[in-house]
């Protein structure tokens, strides 16, 4: 109020203006997080798990109904499957069913190397870059009106990707050193 009409007062007046406008100010009883599973069940989710296959220069973007240990675990068998000699070292964030005991013993028992980011560190993740990439040509500003439809939108943008291993490498390369230039624009004054 001060710096839209210059007025500078405490709540209780806007309480009596909003009640004689037949308005009324009442502290929230329902959060808004709280979501109507009913609700929620019109409207489409898809999960992907993104993988950056570093040493050739290619992603997997594979669609899951949620991200839990249960995917995680057939994510990591799917990528045993794909590479069933090669040595895997996957290295990931801290999300709960990343740290998962089934999972860590899943991925023992696949010989499949974990290597955990150190926490509030996404810029190390090339895989958080492919989710931006991914919204940014996929998702912003699109609404799909069928699952498969989105599905198959991310399988072209994946193929479209492996295509072209100079511009993925390019576009999800990790800075491992702060740019001055970079970091000024980062930050709001």
């Amino acid at each position: 109020m001060k710096t839209r009409f210059q007025i500078e007062c405490s709540r209780d007046p806007w309480r009596k203006v909003l009640k004689t406008l037949g308005f009324s100010w009442k502290k929230a009883r329902k959060l808004l997080n709280k979501a109507n599973p009913q609700q929620r069940a019109g409207f489409l989710k898809v999960s992907f798990y993104g993988l950056y296959l570093y040493d050739l220069a290619q992603v997997r973007i594979w669609p899951y109904e949620a991200g839990n240990q249960d995917n995680t675990v057939e994510v990591l068998e799917r990528l045993r499957a794909e590479f069933p000699d090669l040595p895997i070292k996957l290295v990931w964030d801290g999300a709960p069913y990343h740290r998962a005991k089934r999972v860590s013993a899943s991925a023992h028992d696949l010989n499949i190397g974990l290597v955990p980011l150190p926490a509030y560190s996404p810029d190390f993740m090339p895989v958080e870059h492919l989710g931006h990439w991914l919204r940014e040509e996929i998702t912003y500003h699109t609404c799909y009106e069928r699952e498969a439809d989105l599905i198959a939108q991310v399988e072209r943008f994946q193929f479209r990707l492996n295509d072209d291993p100079l511009a993925l490498s390019q576009r999800l390369w990790v800075s491992t050193q702060l740019d001055p230039e970079v970091e000024k624009l980062r930050v709001s004054t």
